[in-house]
């Protein structure tokens, strides 16, 4: 008997999430959930999900390790899929700065922000890194996150970018959770580079990018497109020039002021646009009809302790949303799923089931894996997790809590709260 061949039986609410492809508008709302339900897994791969009694007539307990769900809700496991997770060093006098009223683009320009968490990331040794990282992927997978997106950024030189990104891939394969990898060398102007940008952008592509390809170390490139950061024509010109090395696109769009990031990345047919605090009326319109995933991150805008995103006018709008965290050192020191979960509920009027979706199936759209992961269906990895409670409505109830008792990844037990966490 494999351990990764599992039967879950006895499940309250199975919270499907079926789809194999974003879910928009109010499809968004769409759950279905199976009551009194099973589900499969063999070799790593969900084989079968249904009823409880049709299930158990199938197939044979003794084939499997059986996990008894009774009483309790089972759901897709989380993708959180905008994260900075690989960084040294720590903002947490900024945040003090925020606080008294200091904002995030003056606290960027006079030398904090991005450019710190530069310093420290290239100085931190690969070693220092990969300790931080697992450290914090073992706090991700405790809130039912089962594959996280995670940028570079904080190297804006090539060699720091490059360890970044050998320190995902590290990451990936020896930790349970997966590691969709973004290059975001466009994340600031280095300041050895202060008030040349344009030169920057013709380092970006001529001598990072085609390393970072060659190499195969990013499956996208992402670039903060916004004012006194990287404009629209210089954000296109490494987008297009990402695009030609075989990169998928995303962008940090909108956030500070409406830039036309929303319309940028429906020009270019981005995977997601993110952030999205100040996005038109048009940009929604544009991301809409071009199937650009729309990823909120309401915990960074409670951060900064700005407006929150409209997510419930791009639903309502026909936008297909994400939800994620941005865990990163400055703006949103966070990896709190269920805060994210009750933000967008209570700030966004985003509704519970919406929300699911947004960090399940719509999460995956938005790193290009809805064929493979974020909804319970036949075929697809065996990621999920196991409430503590009979309903998934008690994620945004319990209100900044995990409400996680276990996870499932590749059809093995990889957390267990009640035996002290990461089981492999």
């Amino acid at each position: 008997m494999e351990k990764n061949n599992t039967l879950i039986k006895n499940a309250k609410e199975i919270v499907t999430c079926s789809g194999f492809k974003a879910k928009q508008g109010r499809d968004m709302s769409d759950l279905h959930i199976i009551e009194d339900g099973a589900v499969v897994i063999e070799e790593g791969r969900i084989k079968a999900v249904g009823k409880n009694d049709e299930i158990l007539k199938s197939f044979d307990e003794k084939n499997y390790e059986v996990i008894d769900a009774a009483g309790k809700a089972v759901l897709p496991g989380f993708v959180d899929s905008h994260t900075h997770l690989v960084f040294g060093g720590y903002r947490a006098e900024e945040f003090s700065w925020r606080l008294r009223g200091d904002s995030y683009m003056d606290i960027m320009q006079r030398g904090g922000g991005i450019v710190n968490s530069v310093k420290a990331t290239r100085e931190a040794s690969t070693e220092e890194l990969l300790e931080v990282g697992m450290s914090r992927l073992d706090s991700m997978l405790s809130f039912g996150v089962t594959t996280v997106e995670c940028k570079s950024g904080y190297g804006l030189d090539l060699e720091t970018e490059i360890k970044q990104l050998k320190v995902m891939k590290e990451l990936d394969s020896g930790h349970p959770l997966d590691i969709i990898s973004t290059f975001m060398g466009a994340h600031a102007t280095p300041v050895e580079y202060k008030g040349r940008t344009d030169d920057y952008v013709d380092y970006i592509i001529n001598e990072m990018m085609p390393l970072v390809a060659r190499e195969s170390l990013a499956e996208f490139s992402d670039v903060f497109c916004e004012k006194n950061v990287f404009s629209i024509e210089q954000t296109r010109r490494i987008q297009n020039r990402a695009k030609e090395l075989g990169f998928k696109i995303k962008l940090h769009a909108d956030e500070i002021v409406q830039f036309g990031g929303g319309e940028l990345a429906a020009e270019l047919g981005a995977t997601s646009a993110d952030h999205l605090l100040q996005v038109s009326d048009r940009g929604i319109e544009d991301m809409s009809k071009a199937g650009v995933v729309a990823t909120l991150l309401p915990c960074t805008a409670f951060s900064l302790k700005e407006s929150f995103a409209r997510g419930r006018k791009m639903i309502d709008m026909g936008c297909a949303v994400a939800l994620a965290t941005d865990f990163n050192p400055g703006s949103c020191f966070c990896e709190s799923i269920p805060l994210v979960f009750a933000l967008a509920a209570l700030q966004m009027n985003i509704g519970i089931e919406e929300a699911v979706t947004a960090l399940t199936i719509n999460g995956a759209a938005a790193i290009d894996r809805a064929h493979e992961i974020g909804s319970i269906d036949p075929g697809k990895k065996g990621d999920m997790l196991i409430l503590e409670f009979p309903s998934y409505k008690f994620i945004p109830y319990h209100i900044g809590v995990s409400t996680v008792e276990k996870v499932i990844k590749n059809g093995r037990l990889a957390f267990d709260k009640k035996k002290g966490g990461r089981l492999c």
